[in-house]
């Protein structure tokens, strides 16, 4: 019985009551308190373990990959940071074998894989790609679901952009070309009168005015803003990766919110530029239609795929419905378009340079791709058409620059979820950097041949067999006197992703989507050019520079000072 209420007393007033209730509320919330703290207790506990058994079973099966000794607990970060990783990679598969690991931290393992079979199968199972890479592109352009770490995220996106531009734009690649020549050369004169020609400026215009050109259209080359447009896309791709690689958004940097509206000017300019050309917006209006209707009709999924170009701008309602879940419904389409010249302009500016350079330096090429291209006027049925499929030393050439010169001396990917096994038993854990050394695949001799440094476009090309069985040919990769005639009858190009240890663009699931596009578009670009131009390499500049990392992006270094001479004019 309550102290409150004894025999022979009046029952309890109500502040006795309120008190038994209040110390029941009290003991009640404190009991609630205890168990929430101890769930909470026992809930941290169990993640610490599981990230501690990830740990341990990150290190054991880790150990089982041949590599250098970790000098520390902190691996191999302090030797990375004292040279170059590339040369680094390079000492440890030739002592170690064709799959090696690095220590980039406790917690962060890198593997390296050289031999082509293996990359070959690696490329195919590892969809995933680092979320570093993800994360630079939405702090500049906002989020969006065309570039993400995960590959079940873009696949169908990517997929539709692939037929987009083998499509679409595909067949506008040779009216492109030769207006963006005359908009580029246009540019490149009044340059000429002040000084001398820097290749990496001018392999950026070409680069540039293409991009502009195939997203936005011909208007582009017109547009009164494009090169402020081209100086600030630059300028975003120079500090990317830098501001990516915070671990926390640096809000407290000032210079971090400069380059926030940096990309903000950006995105305002492409708007202004998509409104401007607002035919050509269909290529990612109408992919984007085409994602949702997939998506919210799952029947379809089997169906065949109608074509894309249907000349049917998309509905901004459809448009918003498709980004649903996106911080900015109406911003995606125009942070794609971003993205692709982001992308599109740094490895197509790279390439066009890498091809400037050696045809500067190789005269005698240039003589026969302009054979070349008379040869193809003559049969063209059009005269403003480019035969570009019938120009074969041409092609070749852009094959052999982008095999000398990839746009990064490493290829990333990694597997998120689940661990990587390969054919020959090794098991590479979840959530390690895949990195496969473009340049040391590239430029290796049991891969290429004893002139695998050298370059010879003639690699790429065969002599035909005359006779029944045309599929007996003998290469031809051998010195420049091999040459053979561009007679189409003579020769034929092979396709260089028949050779596992060709990849400039990639390869496997998340190989470039553009690669058809950016080898006849360029090549298309360079007809144009050397029907009315020869390059030359101004005197005294250099004649041999080296493939060198710069901006994140591989980059001929120094860069070489050309000149175009008017073929008409030593006539």
């Amino acid at each position: 019985m309550s102290s409150c209420q004894s025999p022979g007393t009046p029952l309890p007033s109500p502040s006795c009551h309120s008190r038994d209730n209040s110390r029941f509320l009290r003991d009640y919330a404190a009991t609630q308190i205890n168990a929430f703290l101890w769930i909470s207790l026992i809930a941290v506990t169990l993640l610490l373990l599981r990230k501690l058994f990830k740990l341990f079973a990150l290190w054991a099966k880790g150990s089982r990959i041949s590599g250098l000794p970790c000098p520390s607990f902190y691996g191999h970060s302090k030797l990375i940071s004292e040279t170059n990783l590339t040369g680094l990679l390079s000492e440890s598969h030739n002592k170690y074998g064709s799959v090696v690991k690095l220590w980039l931290g406790p917690t962060q393992l890198l593997v390296s894989i050289k031999d082509p079979v293996l990359i070959k199968e690696m490329l195919l199972k590892a969809e995933d790609k680092l979320p570093l890479t993800g994360r630079a592109f939405q702090l500049a352009f906002g989020p969006s679901s065309l570039f993400s770490s995960s590959f079940d995220k873009v696949q169908k996106r990517r997929e539709l952009l692939a037929a987009e531009l083998n499509g679409y734009l595909l067949q506008r690649a040779n009216v492109i070309s030769t207006k963006v020549v005359d908009h580029v050369m246009e540019k490149l004169h009044a340059i000429m009168g002040k000084g001398t020609l820097d290749c990496k400026i001018v392999s950026q215009h070409m680069a540039f005015s293409i991009m502009g050109a195939t997203l936005f259209g011909d208007a582009f080359l017109a547009w009164s803003k494009a090169s402020v447009y081209e100086e600030l896309l630059m300028m975003i791709a120079k500090d990317a990766c830098f501001w990516a690689s915070y671990g926390v958004t640096p809000f407290w940097k000032q210079g971090f919110w400069r380059y926030q509206r940096l990309c903000m000017k950006l995105k305002s300019l492409t708007q202004d530029g998509i409104e401007q050309c607002r035919q050509n917006y269909k290529l990612f209006s109408h992919m984007d239609k085409n994602s949702n209707s997939e998506i919210s009709n799952p029947e379809t999924k089997n169906a065949p795929e109608a074509p894309f170009s249907s000349g049917i701008l998309m509905p901004d309602s459809l448009s918003s419905q498709e980004c649903n879940g996106h911080v900015n419904a109406r911003e995606e389409p125009c942070g794609n378009i971003m993205r692709v010249m982001f992308h599109g302009c740094l490895t197509t500016a790279g390439l066009i340079g890498n091809i400037l350079a050696r045809l500067a330096t190789h005269p005698e090429i240039q003589d026969k791709i302009y054979s070349e291209i008379i040869m193809s006027r003559k049969g063209a049925q059009k005269q403003k058409q480019q035969n570009v499929d019938k120009m074969l030393v041409l092609l070749a050439t852009v094959y052999e620059s982008a095999r000398l010169m990839p746009a990064g001396p490493l290829l990333q990917r990694c597997s998120l979820k689940h661990d990587l096994n390969l054919k020959t038993g090794l098991t590479i854990p979840a959530g390690a950097i895949l990195v496969v050394p473009v340049q040391l695949v590239q430029m290796d001799d049991s891969c290429w041949g004893n002139d695998a440094r050298q370059f010879n476009p003639y690699r790429f090309l065969s002599k035909a067999v005359k006779g029944p069985e045309l599929a007996n040919i003998s290469s031809l990769a051998g010195t420049v006197e091999d040459l053979v005639d561009p007679d189409q009858d003579s020769c034929i190009l092979d396709d260089p992703n028949h050779n596992a240890a060709f990849l400039p663009f990639g390869s496997g699931t998340r190989a470039c989507v553009g690669q058809k596009f950016v080898i006849l578009g360029v090549a298309a670009l360079f007809a144009s050019l050397l029907e009315h131009y020869e390059i030359r390499l101004q005197p005294g500049s250099e004649d041999d520079p080296k493939p060198m990392l710069n901006d994140s992006v591989l980059q001929l270094l120094p860069s070489p000072k050309i000149v175009f001479m008017k073929r008409n004019s030593r006539e």
